[in-house]
Formats: structure tokens, C-alpha cells, sequence
């Protein structure tokens, strides 16, 4: 690919989380969103799990709502400049609010609902936009005000990148495809929506100037993560993952089903290989006690006789009062992986695999420069891990005091 791409990782910081001085800044998701938008053209396609972008949808009078209601107006101009809007939404249950798509469609805008529920029994989870078949956000911030401005989020942007935004473009064709009325999953696929880039034959590609190898990974379902596991059996130097939940088991299944493929993959790098990895887990409402178990367990393999370089810590977003009774907000909802080999960005969770759609961002990258996805994903992961909201799970007495103060 010759295409100048540009990649640049984005957060949402929640308000009132405070870093220390030199801790690692970088673009917010509301400032990479609403750049998108202003570039936009000729057309915008967004895949995503739901939509509530305003206090209305939540039914709160929060101030940090005005971010989400700002980029709900802006899509809604898009029809009016002439860009072509199309959103593939996973069909929504009977609590989620479809105001927002609603007013997209008043506005112009394509919005079909895939019904992963009947194809799959799961859901389409991921989330990413697409522009003019150029620029491309992929992350774990779902179409919320709170993943703006409440919850913890990251993922990259990448500009000037048509030969990534195309191959993506076939991921986002198929959801519409399947979200015409009583559609059914093509067996097999036709050729126009496979492609070339893959593990074994990933784009060659220049990032920020550097040489880099990328492909998108999609999970369909139980077979997944496999992109996560070869990431992990390749490195050689060290492995930092940082996750909302970590469970080996099937979450959601029923009855419940033990799932260790991940967990595996790092016990297997520790001991065969002896590679240091850490893992940075979200601790916060969400949390089940089930969870904290299996990392105990993971963070036992590090003692003064083994030693395996093996660490576990416990990320908390640190909550008020008024900002507890926030549904579904103040959580670390971050997903990624980064190795002296590659970087992971996406929005799985280390538990068993959805029934779902999700897409991921893979790449490795050569060279020290700090302009490589890795170095910069690298720098958030420290930041988080050295931070004042980081625990060691060693030090940690009842999870519940920590994860759910309130």
C-alpha cells in the first residue's frame, strides 16, 4: 500500500481522572470523531452494538452528555453537505432507546439493524466508522455520551489510509448486507467480500513513516481470538494487556462452559518461554467475583522460586457520588495488547468469545522511532500501570472494597 497512512491512538479520559504531570497525553475520541466528520465528503459507514448519544437516551441531566449530543447534530448535517450516511446497528433489545437512530434517519441517513440474535444467538458488537473510503476510527468507544466523557475508552484513528479503509469496508458490507429483512449468512461468502490481508499475509504498509504489517481480525463467533493468541506466542520480550473484564470461561453461555485459550497462551509464554507479561484489569461495578480467582491464580506463578515474570493489577476510574448514580459509567472499558513485536486494538474482552461480529485492529511495526503504534500503545499502558489507580491484586484484600466502594 503507497498510501501515506497516518495512525494516532485517541482516549476518552473520564472527568475527573486526573494523570500525573509527564503521564501520556493523547487526542480524545470526541476530538478524532468530530474531525472525521468534518472531513467527510461523500459518504461515512458506522458499524456499531447501540446508540445513546443524549441525556435524553439515559434519561440524565448530565452536563458531559453536551459532547455526545454535539456529534449526534453534526451526523445529522451530514445528508444536508451532500455525504452519504449508512449505520449498521445490532437489532436493539427492548431497554435500549432507538431515539438517536430515529433522528439519523429523519436527517437522511441509511440505518439498518442486523439481527445477530437470529443469525448467530449473539450480537454485533463492534465499533468503528469509515470515510470516504479513507480514514478509519476503530476502538472499544461504543456510540454512548458516556464513552465520551464517563467511561474510560481508546482506539486509533487512521488517516489517508484507502487501502485499510477498503478492506474494512468489506467487513462493514457484509453487516449490511445481513441487515436486510429475513437475511441469512451466505454460505459460502462470494468472493467480493474476502480478503487478501490476513496473519499469514498482512498489509505492507507505512504508518506515521514507519514500515508496518496490518490486518483486521474479525471474531465470528466460538473459534475467535486466534489473532490473540499468536500475538502472545510471538513474543519474545514481554507481553502487557489491559482489558475491562478477564474470565477463561464462556460468560454467557448456558450451562456455564470453562474457556482457558487465552489463559493458556499467556501460562504457556511464562513457562516455556519465560516471558514477562502483565495484565491491567478493570475493577469496578462490573466486576464478578468469579474473576478474581483465575487472576490470583495467574499472578501465584510469579514467586521467589519460579521466577516467572508474571503481574497482575487492578485499574479503578475513580467515581463520585453523583457520578456513581451515572448508569453504566465509570468503568476502564479499554481493550488492547502490546508485545515487542505488535500492537492489538480492539474491543473483545479476555472471556469467552460472544457470538458476535467485532472487528480488530492488528499491526506490527519495525524501528525504535516513537511515531510506531507500538511505542505509542506502549506509553499508555505505562502510564495506566504505574498510575495511582493501579493495584496489585497481591495487595488487594476483599475486591469488593476496591471495585465497588459505593
Amino acid at each position: 500500500c503507497s498510501d501515506p497512512c497516518r495512525i494516532v491512538l485517541v482516549e476518552s479520559i473520564p472527568e475527573g481522572m486526573v494523570y500525573e504531570d509527564n503521564g501520556t497525553v493523547n487526542p480524545s475520541t470526541f476530538e478524532a470523531w468530530r474531525s472525521l466528520i468534518g472531513a467527510a465528503k461523500s459518504r461515512v459507514d458506522m458499524a456499531s452494538f447501540y446508540w445513546t448519544l443524549t441525556n435524553n437516551d439515559t434519561r440524565t441531566q448530565e452536563a458531559t452528555a453536551a459532547q455526545g449530543e454535539e456529534i449526534l447534530a453534526e451526523l445529522r448535517q451530514l445528508p444536508q453537505r451532500g455525504v452519504s450516511v449508512r449505520v449498521a446497528v445490532s437489532s436493539p433489545s427492548a431497554e435500549q432507546p432507538w431515539d438517536d437512530l430515529q433522528a439519523l434517519e429523519e436527517s437522511g441517513a441509511s440505518v439498518r439493524q442486523v439481527d445477530m440474535r437470529r443469525l448467530t444467538r449473539g450480537v454485533l458488537h463492534t465499533k468503528f466508522w469509515i470515510v470516504d473510503e479513507t480514514h478509519v476510527y476503530l476502538g472499544s468507544a461504543n456510540m454512548d455520551w458516556r464513552s465520551l466523557t464517563q467511561v474510560k475508552e481508546l482506539g486509533a484513528a487512521v488517516y489517508n489510509c484507502s487501502c485499510l479503509a477498503k478492506d474494512l469496508g468489506k467487513m462493514f458490507e457484509a453487516y449490511w448486507v445481513l441487515g436486510v429483512p429475513d437475511a441469512s449468512i451466505p454460505s459460502p461468502w462470494p468472493a467480493n467480500y474476502s480478503t487478501p490481508y490476513n496473519k499469514e499475509t498482512p498489509l505492507e504498509v507505512q504508518l506515521n513513516g514507519t514500515d508496518a504489517r496490518v490486518y483486521l481480525s474479525a471474531q465470528s463467533a466460538p473459534p475467535a481470538l486466534c489473532a490473540a493468541g499468536s500475538v502472545i506466542d510471538a513474543a519474545s520480550e514481554f507481553v502487557h494487556i489491559a482489558v475491562m473484564s478477564y474470565l477463561p470461561t464462556m460468560e454467557f453461555s448456558h450451562p456455564r462452559r470453562y474457556w482457558p485459550t487465552v489463559d493458556d497462551h499467556l501460562r504457556k509464554a511464562a513457562y516455556e518461554r519465560h516471558v514477562p507479561f502483565r495484565l491491567l484489569v478493570g475493577c469496578g461495578p462490573h466486576a464478578k467475583a468469579a474473576m478474581f480467582p483465575f487472576l490470583r491464580s495467574l499472578a501465584a506463578m510469579s514467586d521467589n522460586e519460579t521466577h516467572y515474570a508474571v503481574e497482575v493489577r487492578l485499574f479503578t476510574v475513580p467515581v463520585t457520588e453523583a457520578q456513581a448514580k451515572i448508569p453504566y459509567a465509570r468503568v476502564n472499558h479499554n481493550k488492547y495488547m502490546v508485545t515487542d513485536k505488535a500492537a492489538y486494538i480492539g474491543e473483545w474482552r479476555l472471556t469467552g468469545p460472544l457470538p458476535a461480529r467485532c472487528a480488530r485492529l492488528y499491526g506490527t511495526a519495525g524501528g525504535p522511532s516513537q511515531a510506531t503504534v507500538q511505542a505509542q500503545l506502549q506509553a499508555v499502558f505505562q502510564r495506566d500501570w504505574s498510575s495511582k489507580y493501579s493495584r496489585d491484586i497481591r495487595t488487594v484484600g476483599q475486591w469488593e472494597t476496591l471495585c465497588r466502594p459505593h
